[in-house]
This record gives structure tokens, C-alpha cells and sequence, in this order.
């Protein structure tokens, strides 16, 4: 089994150097209050909880924060705002096609943000539909492995005995990521946890079908436009179809 998930890889390795960890929190509890709050705050009877947590793990949410978004959830008291999932799609520098995921309690304001973090880099926001059929729903699950007792042969058999599609190894052999189909997330994760696997987090991703490759100053552009969207309140994922080498965005 082979796959590409360098954009997966990344975007962990990201999250760890993230130095706007309180925004990131933020994002994340925000994600936990809607979840719980639109289903069952159980996160065993509602996927989309259970998901938000553990990809809240996986950036190190401290648990009392998850607590506290669920509790937020179910009570009568909250802060007032309507929160909506919104989608907004587009191209960026070198064609790179970009979906964003959003939670807002203002759309015009959102639309403005995002539109304004295309244009300064010279991309377009496109309209509905225009690039998110080049993407695929995934689960991806991150590992961290033992490498002096790791066997690939036994990985191999126990993520397909566990119903996931596919992984690949990232950090020379010292972490793996499998991906799931979208609805078995949850269930491939439980059964490498069983396996003796340390899991460190799991979650939903959009998954390029066909990854684009691009030149060093491409890709450094590219990465200045998913960083102002990163940068927004509003923005909760953003991903592309670029295909690079971490590399080419070295001076």
C-alpha cells in the first residue's frame, strides 16, 4: 500500500509550530460548541463530535476546554451567535485549487475576509462547486510509530484489517498516516488503538484527487495565501491541491 499525504504531514507539522496557539484553541472549542450543540453532546452517539474532539486532541486542546465547549453546548446559556458551516471555494497562485470550511456568525463578513485573502495574492474566489469536485472526503489518521519495533508487514495487515484504504510512512519512518473512507474513521482508529497502535489524532481532510506540482516560488506563494486563511477567526480548515516538497519553501 502506498499513498501521498504530504499536505496531511504538513499540516500536523504546522499545527505544532503554530504560534497563534490561543487562536487555534479558539477554532477548535468553536467546532466542539457546534458539533454538541446541533446533535447529541454525547460524542458516542454523534461523528461529527466525536471527530471535532479528537482532532482537537491532536493539537493538544487541553481536556478542560473540550469539557467546557460540550457544557457550553448543552446548556441554556451560550453567547448568542448563530454559527453556520459555510464553504468557500477558488484557485490560487498557479491554478492550485483551494476549499475552504468555515464556521461564522456573520457571512457577509466572512465573504469579505476570504475574498480579500484571495485577491491579495492574485487568486479568484470562485463560486459553489467549482473546485470541490477535485477533492475527496477523507479520514486521516496519524500514528506516531515505534521504529525500533515496527514491522511494516504487520502495519500492512493491521490497517487492512481495520477497514482503512490506504497509509503512508512520513518523518523517516517514525509516523504513519492512513487513510479511511470519511465514515469509518472512527471505527479504523478504535481497532489500531486495539491493535496497540498510538494514535495521535484523527480527522476529516479533503483530499486531492490529482495533486498539482509546482515550483519552489509557486509553492511559497500558494503557502501565502493559505496562511492569510489560516489567519482568519472564521476559517476552520483550508485545503489544496499543491503537490511539494517542504523543501521548496526553504530560503
Amino acid at each position: 500500500m502506498a499513498g501521498h499525504s504530504k499536505w496531511a504531514n504538513t499540516k500536523h507539522r504546522k499545527a505544532r509550530q503554530d504560534k497563534k496557539r490561543s487562536a487555534l484553541f479558539g477554532k477548535l472549542s468553536r467546532a466542539i460548541f457546534v458539533a454538541a450543540k446541533n446533535g447529541d453532546p454525547n460524542p458516542d452517539n454523534n461523528a461529527t463530535l466525536a471527530t471535532a474532539i479528537e482532532k482537537a486532541k491532536s493539537y493538544s486542546l487541553p481536556k478542560d476546554n473540550i469539557e467546557a465547549a460540550i457544557a457550553k453546548a448543552s446548556g441554556a446559556a451560550n453567547d448568542g451567535a448563530t454559527w453556520n458551516e459555510v464553504i468557500y471555494e477558488g484557485y490560487g497562485p498557479a491554478g492550485i485549487a483551494v476549499y475552504v470550511e468555515c464556521l461564522t456568525d456573520n457571512r457577509n463578513r466572512t465573504a469579505a475576509d476570504v475574498r480579500a485573502a484571495f485577491t491579495k495574492v492574485g487568486g479568484n474566489l470562485g463560486t459553489s462547486g467549482s473546485v470541490a469536485f477535485q477533492f475527496q472526503r477523507k479520514g486521516e489518521i496519524v500514528i506516531d510509530l515505534d521504529s525500533d519495533q515496527f514491522s511494516e508487514d504487520d502495519f500492512m495487515l493491521a490497517v487492512a484489517d481495520a477497514g482503512g484504504d490506504d497509509y503512508t510512512l512520513e518523518d523517516e519512518g517514525n509516523l504513519a498516516v492512513v487513510v479511511t473512507d470519511s465514515s469509518e474513521l472512527m471505527a479504523v482508529k478504535r481497532s489500531l488503538e486495539d491493535a496497540a497502535y498510538a494514535v495521535r489524532g484523527a480527522e476529516l481532510m479533503m483530499v486531492p484527487a490529482t495533486p498539482q506540482a509546482v515550483s519552489a516560488s509557486e509553492a511559497k506563494q500558494v503557502m501565502r495565501l493559505i496562511d492569510r486563511l489560516e489567519d482568519l477567526d472564521d476559517v476552520q480548515n483550508v485545503f489544496h491541491s499543491m503537490d511539494f516538497d517542504e523543501d521548496q519553501l526553504e530560503d
